[in-house]
């Protein structure tokens, strides 16, 4: 007779709100095994009794095959008595009296069965904009405590109707327990109002009237999953214009969302690994070709099998989506209203985040009313409160690779479970004390260590305003909330005039008992990719960026770093160039070309040049610009790789004042990749047309010679017209000579692996060509995973430092 045992098996992990209790349920009564499972705040607890081999087929099932959402952190086995009263498997209340060690859910798309009865009209969930089931929906933001069970969700005051309140207690039903559950009879209902707050309609109605605005070139502000879209017709030139024009968003590109994948397939191109983002479950924003563009260099294009486009033929989207750019932030619907909206328009949509600029994602109506009022035609609300305001992520893919740009709705909070290696004390307390990085000025974040795991928040953003101000406080507050742990450690920017620094100098003087860590800016980039691989030896860190404070009290940005989790020392740098104006230099690139040509030219010769980007500079002005450089006043010297950038698009004429961050990179990398589509043969530097050469002075540390460089570049510029294949030719000439400096400094350090970090790193033709020089050198390049190389991962690598301190 085989021998019957008993055993506890804990999960810890993504496993509540996800299926994990009906799927347990599933498989212990279909291997005939009694026991029960419960959800508690440490996850979720298994007792099972059965054969030792019924038992084991079971642990290997839960490994290798757990519910398609559900991630699990860890598994631990403990031997029981074995009862003999019980013959049947149970699912137990849940419990909230334990420590917290479970991880909160990122909210996901509308699954394919949701959809199907969506569109069935004899299902009583036919048109309902709110459908979801264990396998799909909200999780995060509609989440206010643990364990995830209704009473502690923005559904607490929604009753179940006799058929919800069925399918929710019936394990075997795939809305059991799924928090959100709902239907027409007593779920959240929409409502539309107008740009004064007067209610024009409910439920279908609402929909309906909703649509036609949008068709007849209205801006409608919409109720998402994690807060208000502007929303309007992206094939209308007027719409957009107006949208543009009322929200003071002159140029900076708008995301747009398709119908489904094949009109998506009509509007971008794409290779394999874009469209599977595209597809996936966390539905970001990917950015992709345009259809009528050229195609990007070393992708290669392709189509999502058995896509038809034929419907969508006549479908264009207007020219003032993403002007002068070949690149589009593309999304599919995520939530039953969208697809409902975008069945019923059959055309592409403009999708932004609704906020002021600089300030985050506003999730209730009356805000929407009182800040943008003036921008929106219309309201299309609803009554689920978003808890927690969540952000649309932004993703692209490089050489087949993943890169997150901005972390929010379907990825974040991102939670990585520290491997049991780890020799932070800190890394698996369960006493309540945690650590807490509190991320830097601009794309905040913010990343909490408690548990035997690493937290990071979804995107918080700019500190520069009072909401941003206040959302920062929100966010760290129901993060300590969610995990109920008050940190014993802060970890914060070295710059000290940051809003999250001084909420940290701040907190830890009125509490002696809280541990204050600075950290600098450049170095935390590093860290951060160092944690995403859980690495805890040495890295060549290459770190660039637009800013950031050095130790030396001036701006760094360009930096080359030898890493490890005590410190860093700084091998080389950019030398530095003087930002004349300072941060007027920011959004005048122009004035950083001058500092740069100063040294090489006078003011008289530089206006000889007749460089488009400086028509608007008097001979008096060129000279007071030459005076404040030459007496360094109102100057700050800067290294950073984000400013050489801005000063190579205004040398060749892209731009003059900066209408968005990141613009001269999408530019020039632009410009360089269809120069590369078109002549493959030059994609290595040394057969460049516009071969130039960075030079390396001093020693400790060394200084890349950006001057020299532009000198050169300048050279290339008057040598012949500037077409645009010239401005191509240049364009790459200069990327390549970043991508050559880099491989060539690693050549110093072999048995380093490398990271590569900063915002600058989101060039995708930089990063490439660095990456895959770096590879054929021998070298090994660490991935930065789910982690954002630009500031939003800068806080889980002040967590990593933090945890071995």
């Amino acid at each position: 007779m085989a021998s019957v045992i008993r055993q506890q098996i804990k999960v810890t992990g993504i496993v509540q709100g996800v299926g994990f209790r009906p799927w347990v349920y599933r498989l212990a009564t279909q291997l005939q095994l009694s026991g029960s499972v419960l959800n508690n705040a440490a996850g979720v607890t298994i007792e099972l009794q059965g054969e030792r081999n019924t038992l084991a087929q079971f642990c290997q099932l839960l490994h290798t095959t757990p519910p398609p959402l559900a991630q699990i952190d860890a598994i631990s086995v403990t031997s029981l008595a074995c009862q003999d009263d019980q013959e049947e498997f149970v699912i137990l209340d849940s419990q909230d009296d334990c420590a917290i060690s479970v991880s909160v859910s990122p909210d996901k798309s509308c699954c394919e069965d949701c959809l199907t009865e969506m569109g069935d009209p004899h299902s009583r969930f036919y048109q309902y904009p709110f459908t979801n089931c264990t396998n799909c929906g909200p999780r995060y933001t509609i989440i206010r405590a643990l364990p995830y069970d209704r009473p502690n969700t923005a559904m607490a005051d929604f009753a179940m109707c006799p058929d919800c309140a069925r399918e929710y207690h019936d394990p075997c039903n795939r809305r059991y327990h799924a928090q959100p559950v709902s239907c027409p009879h007593c779920g959240p209902q929409l409502t539309l109002l107008d740009n004064q707050g007067q209610v024009l309609a409910k439920r279908n109605d609402a929909l309906e009237q909703t649509i036609a605005a949008i068709l007849a070139g209205q801006i409608v502000a919409v109720k998402g999953l994690g807060g208000f879209h502007l929303i309007c017709d992206a094939t209308n030139q007027t719409a957009v214009a107006a949208l543009r024009q009322r929200k003071h968003r002159p140029a900076k590109p708008l995301a747009v969302m398709a119908a489904d994948i094949e009109m998506a397939q009509h509007l971008v191109r794409g290779n394999d690994a874009e469209w599977q983002q595209l597809t996936s479950r966390e539905r970001p924003i990917v950015l992709m070709q345009l259809a009528a563009k050229q195609q990007s260099f070393g992708q290669k294009q392709s189509a999502p099998k058995k896509a038809s486009t034929a419907q969508y033929v006549d479908i264009a989207l207007c020219d003032a989506i993403a002007p002068g750019l070949e690149r589009l932030g593309i999304f599919l619907p995520y939530t039953p209203l969208h697809h409902l909206m975008l069945s019923r328009l059959k055309r592409p949509i403009v999708a932004t985040s609704a906020n002021i600029s600089g300030e985050p994602i506003i999730s209730d109506a009356n805000t929407i009313l009182s800040k943008l009022g003036n921008v929106v035609d219309l309201v299309l609300d609803h009554n689920r409160p978003i808890i927690h305001p969540c952000d649309d992520s932004v993703v692209q893919v490089i050489d087949g690779e993943l890169q997150i740009m901005r972390l929010a709705r379907g990825y974040a909070p991102l939670t990585l479970a520290l491997s049991q290696s780890t020799d932070a004390p800190a890394a698996t307390s369960t006493t309540g004390h945690s650590i807490l990085a509190v991320g830097p000025q601009q794309k905040n974040t913010l990343a909490l260590a408690t548990a035997g795991k690493m937290l990071l928040s979804p995107h918080i953003g700019d500190l520069f305003s009072l909401a941003a101000g206040h959302y920062f406080q929100q966010s760290r507050e129901a993060l300590e909330h969610l995990y109920q742990t008050q940190p014993k450690m802060l970890v914060h920017d070295l710059h000290p005039d940051y809003l999250s620094s001084r909420w940290a100098i701040e907190t830890a003087k009125a509490d002696p008992a809280i541990r204050l860590l600075s950290l600098q800016h450049h170095y935390a980039h590093v860290l951060a990719v160092m944690a995403a691989n859980q690495y805890r030896g040495e890295v060549l860190g290459f770190c660039f960026d637009g800013t950031g404070l050095g130790d030396d009290n001036t701006l760094w940005g360009g930096e080359m770093l030898r890493c490890d989790l005590q410190g860093f020392q700084r091998l080389a740098h950019w030398r530095p160039v003087s930002l004349i104006g300072m941060e007027q230099a920011v959004k005048q690139p122009w004035r950083v070309l001058l500092a740069l040509l100063f040294d090489h030219y006078s003011p008289t010769q530089i206006m000889a040049l007749n460089l488009p980007v400086l028509t608007h500079v008097s001979a008096t002005m060129m000279n007071n610009i030459h005076t404040l450089w030459r007496k360094q006043q109102r100057c700050i010297a800067s290294s950073s790789t984000g400013r050489l950038f801005d000063a190579a698009a205004a040398l060749l004429g892209l731009l003059g004042d900066t209408g968005f961050e990141g613009e001269a990179g999408m530019k020039l990398e632009q410009l360089a990749s269809a120069y590369l589509a078109d002549h493959p043969q030059h994609q290595h530097p040394a057969d460049a047309d516009c071969c130039f050469t960075l030079v390396a002075v001093g020693q400790h540390p060394q200084q890349w010679d950006s001057h020299g460089l532009f000198a050169q570049m300048l050279s290339a510029v008057q040598a012949a017209p500037l077409t645009q294949n010239r401005q191509q030719q240049i364009a790459l000439g200069f990327i390549q000579a970043l991508a050559k400096l880099v491989i060539g400094q690693a050549r110093a350090h072999p048995a380093l692996p490398v990271v590569l970090c900063g915002g600058v790193f989101q060039n995708r033709l930089l990063l490439s060509l660095c990456r895959q020089g770096l590879q054929q050198a021998g070298h090994s390049v660490l991935s930065s995973g789910q982690v954002p190389v630009n500031d939003a991962g800068i806080a889980l690598g002040q967590l990593w430092y933090g945890l071995h301190h």
